[in-house]
């Protein structure tokens, strides 16, 4: 069957509906506080902006609230220097961009930080905020490019790895029933599932031969009484629910309300237009693909029938 543009276009429209844009994080770190409230007035329309009176304190707040995209810290703090603050961030965050404030000439200790790469930039006070908000604008930007290819080259080792696991498992598998669950451990990880079923479709109808992956340790059985499902595999066509709490069709429905699972793929696994199994992805939260990754899907699912046909007539050799 060809997994051509006009079904992604269709599954596009779908996960249009649910936006995924949300202000970037940023932490400013002084011990004064009307500088502490002055960055925090001048950033917060374009940031979610966390404040910290220390580096102490700032080191609590990043571990609770994970990485931030620009830190910008005040260098003279009781305690503990800017510079030393941020050079305590760079092993977790390595992609976080630091700019430190300085109202005095510590050129040992700023050049040191600049290069060893636990500095972007510094600003001497009093700061010009037009400057400083267009040193923040490029931070920004510097550390979006940076996640964007670290993204890029996770995804494309992770696609690496998937087809590799497909590839391996009709190799290595003496049976049908011992392909599915590395197959859907393979999916279930790559695409940060919170559950993967692949399950055998014989006679246009669920079988109870399935493999499983559950990024919890549990995972319930439910497929043989969802709607999903019949559709992916009358319609021979990918079915996708992409915020079900705001589908009224399903969130009513009892396993989806029971499992607590918000977004659910189905992609049918077809070859000579014989639907030979179907793959479920369940995440707990609403949860949206990008167009590559649901190319990858698409590519993924012909080589997993091609594996299972193999594995399915399959007979050792005595």
């Amino acid at each position: 069957m060809d997994y051509a543009m006009p079904e992604l276009d269709t599954i596009n429209r779908q996960l249009a509906g649910l936006d995924r844009t949300k202000k970037a994080k940023m932490l400013v770190v002084d011990d004064e506080p009307d500088n502490l409230d002055l960055l925090y007035r001048t950033f917060r329309r374009d940031f979610q902006v966390l404040k910290a009176e220390s580096g102490v304190r700032a080191l609590e707040l990043l571990e609770s609230e994970g990485e931030v995209a620009v830190i910008i810290s005040d260098q003279r703090m009781p305690e503990m220097k800017g510079t030393e603050f941020l050079s305590r961030t760079v092993p977790q965050f390595p992609d976080t961009m630091r700019i430190i404030l300085t109202g005095f000439t510590d050129v040992e200790d700023l050049v040191e930080a600049i290069n060893s790469g636990q500095v972007y930039k510094y600003i001497t006070k009093p700061w010009d905020p037009g400057e400083l908000k267009a040193v923040v604008q490029r931070a920004a930007e510097t550390y979006d490019l940076l996640k964007q290819r670290t993204e890029e080259l996770r995804r494309s080792q992770a696609q690496t790895a998937l087809l590799s696991a497909i590839v391996r498992t009709a190799q290595e598998s003496t049976s049908l029933e011992q392909s599915l669950t590395p197959i859907a451990t393979a999916f279930g990880k790559n695409f940060q599932a919170d559950g993967c079923v692949l399950q055998v479709v014989e006679g246009n109808h669920l079988v109870a031969t399935q493999g499983t992956y559950s990024a919890n340790g549990t995972l319930e059985h439910w497929l043989e009484h969802d709607p999903l499902v019949k559709q992916a595999i009358a319609a021979q066509t990918t079915q996708v629910a992409v915020n079900i709490p705001a589908d009224t069709d399903l969130a009513a429905i009892e396993h989806y309300v029971a499992s607590g699972v918000q977004a659910h793929l189905l992609i049918p696994i077809i070859y000579r237009d014989e639907v030979l199994a179907v793959l479920s992805l369940q995440w707990y939260r609403p949860s949206t693909l990008r167009e590559d990754e649901l190319v990858l899907l698409h590519l993924s699912a012909q080589q997993v029938a091609l594996a299972l046909t193999c594995t399915r007539y399959y007979r050792p050799v005595a």
